[in-house]
């Protein structure tokens, strides 16, 4: 399958530390297996994703689109005039 999605270590901006592909949508990263409640950076490959704060899709919502910032987030404040955190724990594909 492709992935679409692409983040980077809780503790880490600039798209350094640890990387994983998402794929889905998960409700719940840290039951995906994500140890934290942070993510540093983003790397949109394609589409549009929603990430929120909170597991089950609540919270700040942040839309990550590959056609703004050429897809990359390289630092939490990029993510929204409203992030005051990097926590990031549940993401969703936005379907066109």
């Amino acid at each position: 399958s492709i992935c679409n999605f692409i983040c980077s270590n809780s503790t880490c901006e600039n798209m350094t530390g640890r990387q994983w592909e998402v794929c889905n949508d998960y409700p719940s990263l840290q039951a995906m297996g994500w140890c934290s409640n942070e993510i540093g950076s983003i790397q949109v490959m394609s589409g549009a994703w929603v990430c929120y704060q909170y597991p089950g899709y609540r919270g700040y919502q942040y839309i990550m689109e590959c056609d703004c910032h050429g897809g990359e987030y390289r630092h939490y404040r990029e993510y929204g005039c409203h992030a005051q955190t990097p926590q990031i724990q549940s993401i969703r594909r936005i379907q066109h």
